[in-house]
């Protein structure tokens, strides 16, 4: 004791300056790290500039965290997929806010103390205030309690700073867009001359006789589109070809999906459970001891509405028996006759559900909402209000937590499988004018059965099913061959070599967005384009496979474009045809010359006079011709009635028409309403047109891609 005691008097110095130093130690390295083993290591914390002003990755990862934890506090679940649909929005609205904001502060708008109050306690409240503060009695805002709550926020608390620091700016903001977007919509107008040319030029019909020389008329092998021709082509129409950034890249699979002997093995194990399945009397335990795909419903469903391909051999099995193993998509089923019943077709019922659970719409989970003695209470409150003479309506309105509680709680035409076991059992194995509580996964429901129709057989089938899953050796088979395939071939040249010694298929994905999360083809592949992105140089093999899907991927960059005006290689497949087919024209007309009827360009080309009787004009498609545009807009033109139109260079052919006559349709002259529908259209795409063109105009570097 006396040696400790001499350590903890005389050595304590000691003890503290260790714990000190470790201390700094600690600080220096998680300094250090920060820099360059940290969340964000080894490279810069912007996520991207919009109009020069910095988006630090660290504030939208905060702002990122708040809008996850309000998401879950609202019952939602964040997953993967849900995350990326926030970061998306948040993006969105930082671009937003630097566009906007600027023109905003320009025109002065401003939200005043009258205003803020409306916000906060009129008739159209923030959906968070009114979730909070709506009467369940009444179903209606009660802004006084909303008052009395926001004032009784203590000053500088979280929540205060929280609500008056953020949520009250955010409404703000939104109420000065509101406006600003209000503003730009009250200056479209649509003027009664419009609508009236609109209805004129749209009750124009056209008889026109007409040659077609198609351009397949002329071999494609004969015509050359030189790389300076493209360019040419794409210099005179850049805002047709523009790009953003993409890669691209080549690949090869192999598949790691189950094999005949995998699938021989799940149905053998499948048919050793036959007899104990057979013969459970605990189905729900079964099916949860032996793991199985597909849960048990314990309720009878009519013949009618079983949609299931073996259905018809799986009934004539006795009560009790089992049918099986069969194979139902990627898995192996036995299906055991539980019961069968002679069950009406279809029920009318009206209920009243107080609810001690609701499924989130998202995650497909149940949320607590009641709790069960509070919801017993209250339904045998509603059963003995019933019996005592109460009106069904008026309770179900005030207590039904159901969508249908303001239809009087009807469904009608109701049939078996749709509704959970137990208010199936109550609707269906009851007769008509029965009542009572059922209690279901939801929670309490008062039950009236009003009609019910038909009548069939009706089975409760339960089916056990496991899934055709890969074993270690066909996965690890996949593996090797995909992982020696990636050691062998550092290089495109050594890619293209072992593809043609293997005998491979290859495959592309050449336009890859940096922030695609999905490649077609292949699914979700986000670890493959972050790759494509951050690690990968044109020519460079992934050194290990990406397991996507069932499959092992190794991939190969091929190429990389920058946002910007596309360079010839790109542009040529979809220039090269429009430069080709204009010389080809060039050629049809200098062979037809200029033409005194159809008849000598039907001489010149041997190509027939064809008619069309009803080219309407505001039609975009002639049957059996397609797209033509130009021949729709020339057969309106009256000078083509005296003489053969000069060429007209369509999507398929040259073509030379006479206007035989033009007609129109009964035109009930002005339309008011249509008026109305064009200006509502344009006010309805003004707010998007308006940031859009922000948007177009602003200069936004986006690195999103670097860091998720």
């Amino acid at each position: 004791m006396s040696i400790i005691q001499t350590i903890r008097d005389k050595a304590a110095w000691i003890i503290i300056a260790a714990i000190a130093l470790a201390l700094i130690a600690f600080i220096v390295q998680d300094a250090f790290s920060g820099r360059s083993g940290g969340l964000f290591s080894g490279q810069s914390t912007t996520l991207g500039k919009i109009n020069g002003t910095k988006v630090d990755v660290i504030d939208f990862e905060k702002r990122l965290a708040n809008a996850e934890k309000n998401y879950t506090a609202n019952g939602q679940h964040v997953d993967e997929q849900f995350r990326q649909q926030i970061r998306e929005s948040l993006w969105n609205e930082y671009v937003e806010n630097a566009v906007l904001d600027k023109e905003l502060d320009k025109l002065g708008f401003v939200v005043s103390d009258k205003e803020k109050g409306d916000i906060l306690y009129g008739a159209n409240p923030p959906q968070q205030l009114r979730q909070q503060f709506t009467n369940p009695q009444t179903g209606a805002y009660d802004a006084q309690a909303a008052f009395q709550a926001i004032r009784g926020l203590k000053k500088k608390s979280p929540e205060y700073n929280n609500f008056w620091g953020e949520f009250v700016p955010a409404l703000e903001k939104q109420r000065i867009r509101e406006k600003f977007v209000g503003m730009i919509g009250k200056s479209y107008y649509v003027p009664k001359w419009l609508v009236e040319k609109r209805n004129a030029d749209n009750s124009q019909l056209a008889s026109i006789s007409y040659v077609n020389i198609p351009y397949t008329s002329i071999a494609d092998s004969t015509i050359k589109v030189t790389d300076d021709e493209v360019r040419k082509y794409v210099d005179e129409h850049k805002e047709g070809f523009k790009q953003e950034q993409v890669r691209g890249i080549e690949y090869v699979m192999f598949n790691a999906a189950p094999s005949a002997a995998d699938s021989a093995a799940v149905r053998e194990r499948v048919e050793k459970l036959k007899d104990s399945f057979a013969t459970t009397s605990d189905i729900n335990g079964f099916f949860l001891r032996e793991n199985s795909q597909t849960p048990y419903y314990p309720s009878n469903i009519s013949r009618k509405e079983i949609k299931i391909e073996k259905i018809d051999s799986i009934v004539k099995t006795p009560v009790g028996g089992v049918y099986g193993p069969y194979l139902d998509g990627g898995s192996y089923t036995l299906a055991r006759i539980v019961s069968e019943k002679q069950w009406p077709d279809s029920v009318k019922v009206r209920h009243i559900l107080v609810a001690t659970h609701q499924r989130d719409q998202r995650t497909g989970e149940l949320q607590p909402v009641r709790y069960d003695s509070t919801a017993k209470r209250i339904i045998d409150s509603v059963e003995m209000a019933i019996k005592g003479g109460a009106n069904f309506d008026t309770l179900c309105v005030k207590y039904s937590d159901d969508g249908t509680k303001e239809t009087g709680g009807i469904y009608d035409n109701v049939v078996s499988g749709r509704m959970t076991a137990e208010f199936n059992d109550f609707i269906f194995g009851k007769p008509v004018g029965s009542k009572g509580v059922v209690k279901t996964e939801y929670g309490y429901h008062y039950v009236e059965i009003l009609s019910q129709k038909g009548s069939s057989p009706a089975y409760n089938i339960a089916y056990f099913s496991q899934p055709i899953y890969p074993s270690d050796l066909t996965t690890n088979t996949a593996h090797q061959a995909a992982s020696a395939f990636a050691a062998e071939s550092r290089n495109r040249k050594a890619f293209e070599d072992n593809i043609k010694k293997q005998n491979l298929t290859k495959f592309n994905a050449y336009d890859v967005q940096p922030l695609e999360s999905n490649i077609p083809g292949l699914g979700s592949s986000r670890p493959l384009v972050k790759w494509m992105y951050n690690d990968a140089k044109i020519g460079d093999v992934a050194p290990e496979p990406y397991f996507i899907g069932d499959k092992y991927i190794v991939p190969v960059l091929v190429n990389s474009y920058d946002k910007g005006t596309m360079p010839i290689e790109r542009a040529r497949p979809l220039v090269e045809y429009k430069i080709r087919n204009k010389k080809k024209a060039e050629q049809i007309i200098q062979k037809v010359g200029t033409p005194a009827s159809l008849d000598a360009v039907t001489k010149a080309v041997n190509q027939p006079v064809q008619q069309l009787d009803s080219v309407a004009f505001s039609a975009g498609y002639i049957p059996n011709l397609g797209n033509e545009s130009k021949l729709i807009g020339a057969s309106f033109n009256k000078n083509y009635q005296a003489k053969v139109s000069d060429p007209i260079l369509g999507e398929i052919g040259v073509y030379y028409i006479k206007v035989n006559n033009v007609t129109a349709q009964p035109n009930a002259g002005l339309d008011i309403k249509m008026q109305q529908q064009m200006a509502a259209q344009q006010i309805q795409r003004s707010s998007y047109l308006v940031i859009e063109t922000l948007k177009k105009a602003a200069d936004i570097t986006d690195n999103r891609y670097k860091f998720y």
